[in-house]
């Protein structure tokens, strides 16, 4: 059985008070980020001005979705602009820095991404192609949708909030944003089915690739994040907190930030007493063809998270997600699927 070595620290939580544009409030709330970041690369915030029922309505669509027979879900099979269903056990984080992954992840999700028209001179380049939508299950567009344009408007602010963090001026980050490339999962993690493997993850222990990551969760738990050693090492339990959303470090704004945030390792253990667990990443990236360069210079003995030859340098976002996607998905071809799939 996987060992949870959970410790006491609990994540910090930070009330954003729904985004004041006073200033000196704005730096209170930009000083406790950078702290919690700087810690953790992880806070639970409150105060995000998301309507309580934008996300009941949310979570109430995938779990529609995720009630449907496996056929209607498999009709509209995650396509190469990785948007729709993806299937349990179609992904297994063979980037993983923490642990060797063995089995792919046992979760399913439904993935919309941000719209691209036809007439959008992007259509048909990587991830940027239509979403697709399941055919019976009514108002669940919508829902979908409202939610979206709610996590929008809030990453769109919280963004100012890190740039002031970082000593910016608020704005600094808003031209990699014009386009962004933005990923809203509806994740299911069914229980632990009696008598499976011992090494089994809902998602093996990974970080996130791009910006940063806004997430709601249920009460069921199982999300960990990796301690450092100065924490004493092991996992935490993130607490579910209502009304609230766990914001995290990715990779590449850890690279921004000159090593000063880290890029967390996290994983979600699926439930052993029987319970399904549902939760909503909002994954808010910058766009395809923007180059990071750390803002500030990486402490002595402090590997970047990205660059070439594992130097400060630049790193286009595009390429470094599609690098990962390719090897991580089976619809991708990834390797690591190919030969951990065949002949299920």
């Amino acid at each position: 059985m996987l060992t949870r070595e959970v410790i006491v620290p609990a994540l910090p939580i930070i009330d954003l008070e729904g985004f004041p544009l006073d200033a000196a409030k704005r730096d209170g709330i930009a000083g406790a980020l950078d702290r919690a970041f700087r810690e953790y690369g992880f806070c639970v915030v409150t105060g995000h001005a998301v309507p309580v029922d934008v996300r009941k309505q949310a979570f109430a669509a995938s779990r529609a979705f995720h009630a449907l027979p496996d056929d209607e879900k498999r009709a509209i099979a995650v396509n190469e602009f990785h948007r729709g269903y993806i299937a349990p056990k179609t992904s297994k984080i063979v980037t993983s820095s923490v642990d060797k992954v063995t089995k792919p992840n046992l979760s399913e999700s439904f993935m919309m991404m941000h719209p691209v028209d036809a007439g959008d001179p992007r259509f048909g380049t990587p991830l940027q192609g239509p979403n697709q939508w399941p055919m019976t299950l009514q108002d669940f567009r919508s829902a979908v949708e409202n939610y979206y344009k709610a996590l929008d408007t809030a990453a769109r602010h919280l963004t100012q909030l890190l740039a002031r963090a970082l000593g910016q001026p608020d704005d600094s980050f808003d031209r990699f944003f014009e386009h962004p490339t933005v990923y809203l999962r509806l994740l299911h993690y069914p229980p632990i089915p009696q008598g499976a493997e011992a090494d089994l993850y809902g998602s093996a222990p990974h970080t996130d690739y791009g910006f940063m990551t806004l997430l709601a969760q249920d009460d069921i738990g199982g999300l960990q994040v990796r301690a450092t050693e100065s924490q004493g090492g092991g996992w935490i339990d993130v607490p579910y907190v209502p009304d609230s959303f766990v914001v995290n470090v990715a990779d590449l704004l850890s690279h921004w930030s000159g090593g000063r945030w880290p890029s967390t390792p996290h994983r979600v253990l699926n439930n052993r007493s029987g319970k399904d667990r549902y939760s909503i990443p909002f994954f808010f990236d910058m766009s395809m063809e923007t180059v990071v360069e750390p803002l500030h210079a990486y402490a002595p003995g402090v590997k970047p998270i990205a660059g070439p030859k594992d130097k400060p340098g630049p790193v286009c976002y595009g390429d470094y997600v599609m690098e990962r996607f390719n090897r991580n998905y089976s619809y991708r071809g990834g390797a690591g699927d190919r030969e951990e799939l065949a002949g299920q």
